[in-house]
């Protein structure tokens, strides 16, 4: 009778025990349903196109406008290097003299071939010569002229514009090779840059593209000179857009008269748009997600937060532009957007 009671006694206990279990898990899932539904409050605004200025700002490093670097075409023996680096050479002057041994032959050639065909000449006009002997030695005497003009060219190496030595690479006396210079990668005995104008690359995105035009004014600002601003044009427009940045190249010509920037330099390139309307938000709403370059931001559709993935333009005082993701009249939540996930209840604060 006892060992029954006890059996019962135990039943009874486990049956409280359960109950009590039950209880508690479904209070915790009622817990987890309304921390799910908790509404988050927020404020809002209507997003609306304004007027700006659209002045955007790049990064670039500075290139002399033209670089060359001369080689004869063969290799020989360097007879002469008439500048040092940071000479300034003009146009057509000469700079390196090979040596002359080969030239000197070519134009004795040359000069024989001359004189009997200008004796031929004669004898063509009074048709007392066969004219395939003629046509022979006339070909013979082109070819030959060619080939001292050839050697004569590349015998002496003349700037091809007005510029500076930026770089000399032998000694008088040497032997060309014609092999790579190791400090520019190519074959070479100096180099030259033209820097009273230099140039400047800057990728620009795609959605700029209908408003670059040639001619196109920009400012240059170096933080060596802080106080002056260098005027540049566009003088160059990449025909394609990169797929990968969705940017394209433009260049930029730089008056550099008074030579006080360098290739090298860094600078910062700024570019007038025009005026034009844009959908400026503040740049507290946006989100950037972790471990990605994506931004988004929350709008307010009927209470429920619904996250949008955003394209971001340029950036003015504590406003950016959004080219991609939000529209005119999207109510976007602005304080209180961080504590949001995708189709969040929200209650918009006054």
């Amino acid at each position: 009778m006892k060992k029954n009671n006890l059996i019962l006694l135990l039943f009874v206990i486990i049956m409280i025990v359960s109950n009590t279990g039950c209880t508690s898990n479904k209070s915790n899932k009622q817990v987890l349903i309304a921390d799910t539904l908790k509404t988050e409050i927020v404020k809002t605004i209507k997003i609306e196109k304004v007027q700006i200025s659209r002045t955007i700002d790049y990064t670039s490093t500075l290139a002399a406008f033209k670089e060359v670097h001369l080689g004869p075409s063969s290799p020989g023996r360097i007879e002469k290097i008439n500048v040092e680096v940071s000479n300034r050479v003009d146009q057509g002057q000469v700079l390196v003299q090979m040596d002359r041994t080969q030239l000197q032959q070519a134009k004795i050639n040359m000069m024989s071939l001359e004189t009997d065909f200008n004796r031929l000449e004669e004898l063509k006009k009074t048709e007392s010569i066969a004219d395939q002997q003629y046509d022979q030695l006339k070909a013979r005497y082109e070819i030959a002229k060619s080939s001292y003009e050839f050697l004569l060219e590349n015998t002496q190496l003349k700037a091809p514009f007005n510029g500076i030595i930026s770089g000399k690479y032998f000694e008088d006396g040497e032997i060309y090779s014609g092999s790579p210079v190791p400090l520019i990668g190519k074959p070479a005995v100096l180099s030259i840059v033209q820097i009273n104008s230099l140039k400047a690359q800057v990728n620009i995105s795609s959605t700029y593209f209908p408003l670059v035009a040639l001619g196109m004014k920009a400012d240059i600002i170096s933080d060596l000179y802080p106080d002056k601003t260098f005027k540049g044009e566009i003088f160059r427009i990449y025909p394609t857009i990169d797929n990968a940045t969705k940017t394209f190249v433009v260049e930029i010509k730089i008056q550099n008269d008074n030579l006080k920037l360098r290739p090298g330099m860094f600078a910062k390139i700024r570019i007038n748009f025009g005026e034009g309307s844009a959908l400026m938000v503040p740049s507290i709403a946006l989100i950037k997600q972790t471990g990605t370059n994506d931004m988004y931001a929350f709008i307010n559709e009927n209470n429920i937060a619904i996250r949008k993935l955003i394209k971001p333009g340029s950036i003015i005082n504590d406003n950016t532009e959004i080219i991609e993701g939000l529209n005119v009249g999207d109510e976007l939540i602005v304080v209180g957007q961080n504590k949001l996930e995708n189709k969040t209840p929200i209650k918009i604060s006054k």
